[in-house]
C-alpha cells in the first residue's frame, strides 16, 4: 500500500520579501534627495563674491568695504559677502538704480526732498516751460535734467554763457539742504571724433567734470558733495532712431542723491583752476 505523498506547506509570508524591497528603494531615493540639496557652502560663496567682483567692475554697485579670497579652503560664510537683493533699471530716466538691503546698523539715513523739489520747480519754471530743463523724483532722490540746446553746443563740453544764470539758480536752491549732488553726461548714439573727443564716452565725461569745475570755481560748492561720471550714449531717455529722441539723450543730469553726505575729509581739497565762460 502506497504511502500518500504529504502536500507541501504554503509560505503566506513572501510578500515581505517585495515589502522589503520596496522599502529600500524608497529610503535610497530619500538618501539621493536628500544629498542633492545639501549646498557646497565654499563654492556658492565664491560664486557670490565672483559675480560682486564682476559686478563693482562695471561701476554698478558700491564696492565692498572687505575684499574675501576668492579660493579658500574653508566654507565662506554667507556674511562675508556683499548680498545684492534689488537692483533695477530705471527706464524712465535711463539709468541703473542700486538698492542693496541696507544694515540697519549703518544706513544713511534718506532724507525727504519734497520741499527741495517744490523750489527747484519754482525757481526754474521757466526752464522747464521752456523744455530746457526737467525735475523728476526718483528713487535715489531728485534728477535734474539738462538738455544740450540750452547749456552746450554741439561736440562741445563748454558751457553756453547764457546757461551760468540756470546753474546759478539751482546752486542757490541746493546748497542750503544737506545733499550729495552726482552729475552724469549722456549723450545720443552718433559716433564723434574730434580732435579733443574720440568717442562719446569722452565727452559726456568732459560735460561732467566741467560742471563739477563751475560748482566749485565759481559758485564754491564744496567738492566732497560732488562727484561726476559719464555714461555716453548707453543710458538713454528716448529712442535714437528719431532726431527728437536724440536730442533728448544729449542731456546732463543733476542727481541730487537723498543720503546724508559722509563726514568731510581731513585731507585739504584739490585746487581747480578751470577756464570758465565770460557770463
Amino acid at each position: 500500500m502506497r504511502k500518500r505523498k504529504k502536500s507541501e506547506h504554503t509560505n503566506h509570508e513572501r510578500w515581505l520579501v517585495s515589502y522589503a524591497d520596496f522599502i529600500t528603494l524608497l529610503f535610497a531615493f530619500f538618501v539621493v534627495l536628500y544629498s542633492s540639496s545639501q549646498v557646497d557652502k565654499r563654492r556658492v560663496g565664491q560664486l557670490a563674491m565672483a559675480i560682486q567682483v564682476a559686478f563693482q567692475q562695471m561701476g554698478i554697485f558700491d564696492a565692498s568695504n572687505t575684499r574675501p579670497e576668492l579660493v579658500s579652503t574653508e566654507p565662506m560664510p554667507f556674511a562675508r559677502a556683499q548680498i545684492i537683493e534689488n537692483v533695477q533699471r530705471d527706464e524712465a530716466l535711463g539709468r541703473l538704480v542700486n538698492s542693496p538691503k541696507p544694515d540697519l546698523a549703518t544706513a544713511p539715513q534718506v532724507q525727504d526732498l519734497t520741499a527741495l523739489q517744490t523750489k527747484l520747480q519754482a525757481e526754474l519754471a521757466g526752464e522747464i516751460k521752456n523744455h530746457m530743463v526737467t525735475v523728476t523724483p526718483t528713487k535715489e532722490g531728485i534728477v535734474v535734467s539738462l538738455k544740450e540746446a540750452g547749456f552746450f553746443g554741439s561736440g562741445s563740453a563748454s558751457l553756453r554763457p547764457e546757461a551760468i544764470p540756470t546753474i546759478a539758480h539751482f546752486v542757490g536752491v541746493v546748497r542750503p539742504f544737506p545733499v550729495r549732488i552726482r552729475i552724469e553726461g549722456h549723450t545720443d548714439d552718433v559716433p564723434i571724433h574730434t580732435p579733443r573727443f574720440d568717442s562719446n564716452w569722452e565727452l559726456s565725461t568732459a560735460r561732467a567734470t566741467e560742471m563739477i569745475k563751475l560748482f566749485i570755481a565759481q559758485f564754491n560748492v564744496s567738492a566732497d558733495r560732488l562727484s561726476a561720471s559719464g555714461y555716453g550714449q548707453y543710458y538713454p531717455v528716448a529712442s535714437n532712431a528719431t532726431a527728437e529722441g536724440r536730442a533728448q539723450n544729449r542731456r546732463v543730469d543733476l542727481v541730487i542723491l537723498n543720503t546724508a553726505p559722509a563726514a568731510p575729509s581731513a585731507q585739504p581739497l584739490p585746487q581747480i583752476s578751470p577756464q570758465l565762460p565770460q557770463p
